[in-house]
């Protein structure tokens, strides 16, 4: 198999990327470092995502930061004016990381505003009084929005991990050198219990991980899926699924994990399979492609944690 390459929205993993610089070690090594490949969860019973049960990017950010040997200032919170003076007096000491914010309401991309549109992290270079200059890693440089309009994005009102509105991180220092293997070997054990289930950490009511998200789904799609989760899934969760399990694959292989990398590369194969029947509506091939791959999370955990006891 060859390990894929190509665009992909993995917004918090450029932006984090960006904001680390020459230090930055290659997207499938942050976004393997997050957590994200680990797991699968059906948010309230209903919403699919191909990232581990009651894990978010805010979790997965600071993993990563804390990982790479690096530390950094998150601040949130207050209206929308204390929040555009803070974001005016943090650019002016360096570029700022900024999110989540509402996709939707990035009024610079083409079909916005649109209610709800998703999660989204940018990096902000420059705010002033009236407007403010990022880069979009979802291929938009330079962008420019009035500042109005962006603290409506950023207030991330339907956003729902999100506890207080206006998240931003900046201050990023490197407090230890820290080899991009060890980093990956020290993130093991954190990739074994999210695959193992996290029942300390908050949830909407009914939201099941694991294997018992994909049988869910599967019943789910056998029920009828409704409109607004399959394109959920067919826009966003299983092209990003894919490439995750795509990239842990590599890093696995890469620290000598060669089956623990057999089964994240075939989950990664699975969850790429499940696209075309998600588009052309052949909905008894998308739940047999569900109840397959359901079974590798637990497989890949049993294998993750022979390792870690070897």
């Amino acid at each position: 198999m060859i390990a894929y390459n190509g665009s992909g929205p993995y917004c918090y993993t450029h932006c984090l990327r960006m904001m680390l610089g020459p230090y930055a070690p290659d997207p499938a090594v942050v976004e393997t470092l997050t957590g994200s490949p680990f797991g699968v969860q059906l948010v309230g019973g209903e919403t699919p995502f191909f990232d581990p049960f009651g894990w978010d990017p805010e979790l997965g950010l600071a993993a990563a930061v804390t990982a790479l040997g690096w530390t950094c200032e998150r601040e949130c919170g207050g209206t929308a004016d204390e929040a555009l003076d803070r974001l005016r007096a943090a650019c002016a000491r360096g570029p700022v990381l900024a999110g989540p914010l509402d996709l939707g309401l990035l009024t610079y991309r083409p079909g916005t505003p649109v209610a709800d549109g998703g999660d989204h992290y940018v990096v902000v270079l420059a705010a002033d009084a009236d407007t403010v200059l990022l880069h979009d890693p979802q291929g938009h440089p330079y962008a420019t929005l009035p500042a109005r309009e962006f603290a409506a994005a950023w207030r991330g009102a339907s956003i729902a991990y999100l506890d207080e509105p206006f998240v931003l991180r900046t201050g990023f220092v490197r407090v230890r050198e820290v080899a991009v293997a060890d980093a990956l070997r020290g993130s093991l054990p954190a990739a074994a219990q999210w695959l193992a289930g996290r029942p300390d950490l908050p949830v909407p009511p009914g939201t099941l991980g694991g294997a018992e998200a994909l049988y869910g789904l599967a019943e789910a799609v056998a029920r009828g899926l409704a409109p607004h989760v399959r394109t959920l899934l067919a826009s966003f969760a299983v092209r990003v699924g894919a490439r995750r399990l795509d990239d842990a694959a590599g890093c696995l292989a890469g620290l000598g994990l060669d089956e623990a990398a057999r089964i994240a590369g075939r989950q990664a194969a699975s969850v790429g399979a499940l696209q075309y029947p998600l588009v052309a509506g052949n909905d008894r091939a998308l739940a047999a492609g569900l109840r397959e791959l359901a079974p590798t999370y637990p497989e890949l955990g049993r294998e993750l944690g022979r390792a870690l006891v070897g």
